[in-house]
């Protein structure tokens, strides 16, 4: 009787330091479960993380507002090119090779990197310039691959641009263009302008610019060229990881500028006319939302904007002694005095 006792002491002490020997094993197991769970999101931009902040703030808010918890509902990893278009390969690489649930690129060529590395993991694009013509979707109503998001087709407002300039400067005759022909948004750009500025009786200098290194040469060719009015597409990774640098020239050079998003204006340029770059990166968290809960990005229609800003920076204008119409002040959506 007492051995038997004594027997089921030992299995009952055995049990117990089993028990507490495997239970936080298992409570490792279900933790490291409920870590993999968490959705990860990789980020990639051509720009820099100073001039990108902004837009971030604005993807990480709408995140939040459809709640997701950075850290603990939901990982971002992100990546900066810092306006270095060679680099962006290799970041594509980093990123892809994260595994993440989906990849939020913010340009055609950040857009174009991931797309090379992989055909699976789902990409939400935030600004593409011509996504179908570009290939990165079949149609925009019906992607019908692993791309979709925003795009910010605006070839019909380049020529807006320059008849926007046209009224602060009636006797504007020749605009410079600051591009790349590698963008295939600029490329569109540039080619609408050409038109217009043919029909307004402008002459259009092309300066192209592929590389930052590239960007004081850029401007020399405008200050050589006699232009009298500068115009900067969006779409070039360059121009926008140094905006600050191109709205100062334009200051320095008493240059009447227009861009295509406000962030330019907000630098100190002139005026812009386009649809609002925040917005789209809002909408892109939206995109980013129905992918984590089951979307498919090719049955996710590529959004175009539906809404335009004019932006005018009046302290810039007095700087540089012009003198803005009532009648497209009236028209502007936002004035900075």
């Amino acid at each position: 009787m007492a051995q038997d006792q004594r027997a089921l002491s030992r299995r009952n002490f055995c049990g117990t330091l089993l028990g507490v020997l495997v239970a936080p094993g298992i409570a490792l197991a279900l933790d490291a479960q409920q870590t993999a769970r968490v959705p990860k999101i990789g980020f990639l931009t051509t720009v820099t993380q100073v001039s990108i902040a902004h837009l971030i703030a604005a993807f990480r808010q709408e995140l939040r507002e459809l709640g997701y918890v950075e850290g603990k509902t939901v990982l971002l990893e992100l990546r900066f090119a810092d306006g270095a278009v060679e680099r962006v390969p290799q970041l594509a690489r980093e990123l892809v090779a994260l595994k993440p649930d989906v990849i939020v690129a913010n340009t055609d060529g950040a857009t174009a990197a991931v797309r090379r590395e992989t055909q699976t993991i789902p990409i939400v694009m935030t600004t593409s310039s011509d996504p179908a013509g570009a290939g990165f979707v079949a149609k925009l109503a019906r992607p019908g691959g692993n791309v979709t998001g925003l795009s910010i087709q605006s070839p019909e407002l380049s020529g807006k641009r320059l008849e926007l300039l046209k009224e602060v400067v009636p006797a504007l005759a020749r605009v410079a263009f600051l591009w790349n022909p590698d963008s295939r948004g600029n490329l569109l750009d540039y080619k609408e302008t050409e038109v217009v500025t043919r029909s307004q009786h402008v002459e259009l200098q092309s300066v192209e610019l592929y590389r930052a290194e590239d960007l004081e040469r850029a401007f020399s060719a405008v200050t050589n060229g006699h232009a009298q009015a500068l115009i900067v597409p969006p779409g070039n990774p360059v121009t926008a990881a140094r905006r600050d640098q191109v709205a100062s020239f334009a200051q320095r050079s008493r240059l009447p500028s227009i861009y295509g998003n406000r962030e330019y204006v907000d630098e100190g340029g002139l005026m812009s006319y386009g649809p609002s770059v925040a917005d789209s990166f809002r909408r892109a968290a939206i995109f980013v939302d129905k992918i984590l809960k089951g979307a498919k990005p090719a049955d996710l229609p590529v959004e175009q904007p539906t809404k335009f800003e004019l932006v005018i920076n009046l302290r810039t204008a007095k700087a540089l002694g012009l003198t803005i119409p009532p009648s497209l002040l009236s028209r502007a959506d936002d004035v900075i005095r």
